[in-house]
């Protein structure tokens, strides 16, 4: 019998493939879910966060929840290059993954995502 693998580790796992290496990981139980808070580091030519990278993030960690019988809560993210530099930060009301194809659509979810995207300063 195989043991699961820690949280982080199988989320580090399933975003390598897509070229997004998870730098930092903390959670902590907020009564609703465990708030998440990562870091990643993305191997791209793009100079700021892509839709396709929250994409993948979200997709996989939904994934993760389902399997596991877990709930997310807030999730707060950073985008890295690999070299360090900050490509910006996104989150994830935990509202909205408990809303998620309840009252909310994919549509509707994904758009409010998106704009959370927030990156430095003279970025587009």
């Amino acid at each position: 019998m195989s043991e699961e693998r820690p949280l982080p580790v199988a989320l580090e796992n399933r975003l390598m493939g897509d070229g997004i290496y998870l730098t930092e990981f903390e959670r902590a139980d907020d009564g609703d879910g465990e708030d998440v808070t990562l870091e990643y580091e993305v191997v791209s030519e793009a100079r700021t966060i892509t839709s396709r990278e929250v994409g993948v993030v979200v997709r996989t960690l939904l994934a993760l929840a389902e399997e596991r019988d877990w709930s997310p809560g807030t999730l707060e993210a950073t985008s890295t290059t690999t070299d360090g530099d900050r490509r910006g930060t996104w989150r994830v009301e935990g509202e909205w993954f408990r809303r998620l194809g309840d009252d909310l659509s994919q549509v509707e979810f994904s758009q409010r995502v998106l704009d959370t995207i927030s990156v430095p300063d003279g970025e587009i």
